[in-house]
């Protein structure tokens, strides 16, 4: 059995995904913690049809499908799994960021980026690599990474947790690392952690600063309404918080897994030190 929170998420971003329509329909309902009468009355159904489909006695239609879906708050791309699982065809696109279909949504996170300098903003996938960046976020990955380059792709969990120079220029990585590993925890629940990163973070869990960390949690918790990130730059140690944004109505699997994350100052003194820092060495 998971002991914690966060290992029952991750062993549920993990599994295998289901191969029938009644696995996938009752992997989900027992991941969301519902019950057949609660999903049956959100879908507009029986908990006895529904249970005829988690065992397989019944054949759902694509509009069914759909009202489950919904009823469970299945993300996009699972939500495509379990069409075909029902013998039917994917209902949700995947188009790349670059695509014309993607054009206003790619314009808008661009928007986003360009608007936000000079301060650091990233444009990440559901992997957390990094998929833009604006000038501001180029500059304070240069300065993080000096005098290595900066990996490309960029993973933000692996900057982040891993051992190198961007975890040692963390000066409060504790709190940190622990807020990561909570925001992971409520992605993997939402069912929209990517494999790979869940892979990732159980590879990072590993390690005794990480695990030393997470331990202490629960005592190192900050005074203050956020849990800003303290870097110790060549400019001096600047403390920023993040703010994160999604699209608001997705109809599209790659859409609805981006997200941009905007660095904001924590204090005058690392707003001023940003707008006036000269380029990076």
């Amino acid at each position: 059995m998971p002991s914690s929170p966060y290992d029952a998420a991750m062993a549920i971003a993990t599994t295998e995904s289901p191969s029938s329509f009644g696995d996938v329909l009752r992997y989900w309902r027992r991941h969301r913690g519902k019950s057949q009468l609660a999903v049956a009355s959100e879908a507009g159904t029986t908990p006895r049809y529904l249970s005829f489909l988690e065992t397989g006695r019944a054949r759902p239609s694509r509009e069914m499908v759909d009202r489950l879906a919904g009823a469970l708050e299945v993300p996009l791309r699972e939500r495509n799994g379990m069409f075909l699982a029902a013998g039917f065809a994917p209902a949700y696109a995947s188009a790349p960021l670059e695509s014309p279909r993607l054009e206003a949504v790619s314009a808008a996170v661009q928007a986003i980026l360009d608007q936000h300098e000079p301060f650091p903003a990233v444009l990440l996938d559901r992997a957390w690599n990094v998929r833009r960046a604006n000038e501001g976020a180029a500059d304070l990955f240069a300065r993080l990474a000096a005098p290595d380059p900066v990996p490309s792709p960029a993973n933000v969990l692996r900057l982040m947790l891993a051992p190198g120079r961007v975890r040692d220029a963390v000066r409060n990585w504790d709190q940190v690392a622990a807020a990561l590993f909570d925001r992971v925890h409520r992605e993997a629940v939402a069912g929209v952690l990517d494999r790979e990163a869940t892979e990732l973070l159980d590879e990072l869990r590993r390690d005794p600063a990480v695990a030393g960390a997470l331990e202490r949690r629960a005592a190192d918790r900050p005074a203050g309404p956020v849990i800003d990130v303290r870097f110790e730059l060549d400019l001096g140690t600047l403390r920023f918080f993040s703010v994160v944004s999604t699209i608001g109505t997705p109809i599209d699997v790659t859409a609805q897994e981006l997200r941009v994350e905007a660095f904001f100052p924590s204090d005058p003194e690392t707003r001023t030190r940003w707008r006036s820092r000269a380029p990076a060495p």
